[in-house]
């Protein structure tokens, strides 16, 4: 019996502004973010929109484009590391959000008997709650699962990160049934607690806090969606993280240089082309090639036999993250939707080909395994469509984006979206304070 991925569905916000914009305002040449970076777009939540719209949206397209029974399904695990509260899941407002459109169908909760659950580890969180919902699987070979990965990436205005935002989910179903892709059981695994990115509570005095309740302690916490990062130090730890884990993985599994048989290399894209930039290492150790200074670094990237690998192996996965941005948990499974998408289009035949994935999460964690592209792969792509759906979207103006930004703005840019979107959150009832309240727009 095989397991893994049988279906997907995804969500991408319908706003975005284009990245030449963004440099113009900022006073950085244009080229040193589309050629040197491969950005292009930058996906943008709207005023109603969060992490638990996004999941929801992916999961109710997962279920409506297959069809899906959702009392089949046994749990949901989101993997985020924008979630919103510290105590209830941001699953739990997705699924309530998609139990209530599915209502007429079947019925008042028709998630009742379902898991849920957040997982966080930074970016590698998705990746994590994959692994967990195929040992679920494995155990219970009846029963499936979905996967989430959503997430809205934010930083700082003019900050060294902030052209690399973006935002998103993708849902996954995992069955016994892998109709996309087998996912065979070994996990090559690498972590070390560092500080590289992470978004801590800040600590203010209370006299600092114009407008402060009497009522508040002298040291407030407060938290904010923008990281605290080291952005050289954060790719070095990258880089180590996936050597080790991809050094654990051939350990496990006995396998001789296993990127070779790869037909994609899926790699978790805070930018585009950061796979191809962070792989040089791996390579240069597996064909023993000088990598010790950075000439020789430079040498082995701009190799012709590298510059073939990266077209070969890892260009077509990279192509919708320069229209989106960076979706943290949900980039490595974007990557994956967009070789698989491209694959599609042009008619390439995948079936029995190995995919091998590089997940990484600042903090830092990186998970490398691998699996085999299903014989029914074409009848699950078929229904994504990505790349229009990129095209569809809208692009909203610099002034514009600096608003949401600093939530600003009071109405949505988009007044006749379609979908899921926050209505409302509680701020005077005491004991439902900060409760937030959702609703669908057909």
């Amino acid at each position: 019996m095989t397991f893994g991925i049988e279906a997907a569905g995804y969500y991408v916000p319908g706003l975005y502004l284009e990245i030449n914009e963004l440099a113009e305002k900022r006073g950085i040449e244009p080229a040193k973010l589309e050629k040197g970076l491969g950005l292009h777009k930058m996906g943008l939540a709207d005023v109603h929109e969060d992490a638990a719209t996004f999941a929801a949206e992916a999961l109710l397209k997962l279920i409506k484009d297959y069809a899906i029974n959702p009392k089949e399904i046994a749990r949901v695990y989101l993997g985020t590391e924008s979630a919103l509260d510290a105590a209830k899941p941001t699953a739990s407002y997705a699924i309530q959000m998609v139990e209530k459109v599915l209502e007429k169908e079947f019925g008042e909760r028709c998630f009742k008997n379902c898991d849920m659950v957040d997982m966080t580890f930074a970016c590698v969180g998705g990746v994590d709650a994959l692994h967990n919902s195929l040992d679920f699987v494995r155990v219970n070979p009846d029963k499936k699962a979905v996967v989430i990965a959503s997430d809205y990436a934010k930083y700082e205005l003019a900050s060294s990160g902030e052209y690399t935002q973006g935002g998103g989910a993708v849902a996954l179903l995992v069955s016994s049934q892998p109709d996309l892709l087998e996912i065979e059981n070994h996990w090559g695994v690498a972590s070390e607690s560092v500080f590289d990115f992470f978004k801590p509570r800040r600590q203010y005095k209370k006299e600092d806090l114009n407008g402060a309740p009497e009522a508040y302690p002298d040291k407030i916490e407060i938290f904010t969606d923008e990281p605290v990062f080291d952005g050289q130090y954060s790719n070095q730890c990258y880089q180590d993280r996936i050597r080790e884990a991809y050094d654990h993985y051939k350990e496990i599994t006995g396998k001789v240089k296993p990127y070779e048989n790869w037909k994609y290399l899926i790699f978790h894209l805070p930018y585009a082309f950061h796979g191809k930039r962070v792989f040089t290492e791996i390579y240069s150790l597996e064909n023993g090639l000088p990598y010790g200074t950075p000439d020789e670094q430079k040498a082995v990237a701009k190799s012709e036999n590298y510059l073939q690998l990266i077209q070969h192996k890892i260009e077509k996965t990279q192509r919708a993250s320069s229209e989106i941005g960076n979706m943290y948990t949900a980039s490595i499974f974007m990557a994956l939707l967009s070789g698989l998408q491209t694959s599609f289009n042009e008619n390439e035949e995948l079936t029995g080909t190995e995919i091998g994935f590089f997940g990484y999460g600042s903090g830092s964690k990186s998970k490398v395994f691998s699996g085999k592209v299903s014989e029914n792969w074409k009848n699950v792509v078929k229904k994504w469509d990505l790349f229009t759906s990129l095209n569809n979207r809208t692009a909203i103006d610099f002034e514009t984006y600096e608003k949401l930004h600093r939530k600003q703005l009071q109405q949505s840019v988009n007044a006749d979206y379609k979908g899921f979107g926050l209505t409302f959150i509680e701020s005077e009832n005491p004991v439902l304070n900060g409760a937030r309240y959702y609703s669908y727009q057909d």
